[in-house]
């Protein structure tokens, strides 16, 4: 469960104060997989960095009965001079989890070769984003925040991607934002439509992406 209290967040630009998140009162539900749409700058990033706890709201506070991932697939996830291996551990200490458990997986998961041995500086974004989607399927979180991470790699990955995601989803939650609807549609089974600083919920994730493709027209 993660409820939303009185939450608003804007920005300051050119000395414009311009609002994102306006006086949201939500409690989303749990073990659902949830497609979170709306339409470029609507606020979809701003609102999962406020869930992870790595921005705070303007006002208001965010509730969770459970634990939440960091964001997958921001490139400032990791530190560039550390190797992958290394960043895979350092997460690994810090969520309390086997360390070499999760390298084993992540490794075997990411199919980065040699590059998992390499500064992560090195890599390119979609080696990134398949190093970061590992880490966090590796360790078991009640809610996934996942942004953008699961649209590279070949079929072969996607479908393993996509296998290891639902194993997850058999106990957890997810929130994801992503331009594919291929990918909401394969990962979704309900949907978060972002508009004018509020929420609207869907039951069915195909509800959401029609109502988010009416908004974008």
């Amino acid at each position: 469960m993660i409820e939303f209290r009185d939450i608003s967040k804007g920005f300051w630009v050119n000395g414009e104060y311009r609002p994102v998140i306006h006086n949201l009162n939500l409690t989303l539900p749990s073990g659902r997989s949830l497609a979170l749409l709306g339409r470029n700058g609507a606020g979809k990033s701003t609102l999962l960095s406020m869930v992870s706890g790595t921005m705070r709201p303007d006002t208001g506070e965010i509730v969770s009965d459970g634990s939440i991932s960091f964001t997958v697939g921001y490139a400032g996830s990791f530190h560039g001079d550390m190797t992958g291996v290394q960043n895979t551990r350092f997460v690994a200490r810090v969520y309390g989890v086997d360390t070499d458990e999760l390298v084993e997986f992540v490794e075997d998961f990411a199919e980065i070769g040699d590059h998992f041995y390499m500064p992560v500086r090195t890599y390119s974004s979609g080696m990134k984003s398949r190093l970061a989607f590992g880490v966090s399927m590796g360790i078991k979180f009640d809610t996934y925040l996942i942004d953008e991470a699961t649209a590279t790699g070949d079929k072969k990955f996607k479908v393993k991607s996509k296998t290891v995601f639902r194993e997850r989803m058999k106990n957890a939650s997810a929130i994801m934002v992503s331009h594919s609807m291929g990918d909401i549609r394969a990962f979704c089974d309900a949907g978060l439509v972002l508009h004018e600083g509020q929420i609207e919920v869907f039951d069915d994730v195909e509800e959401a992406i029609e109502r988010h493709e009416a908004l974008m027209k």
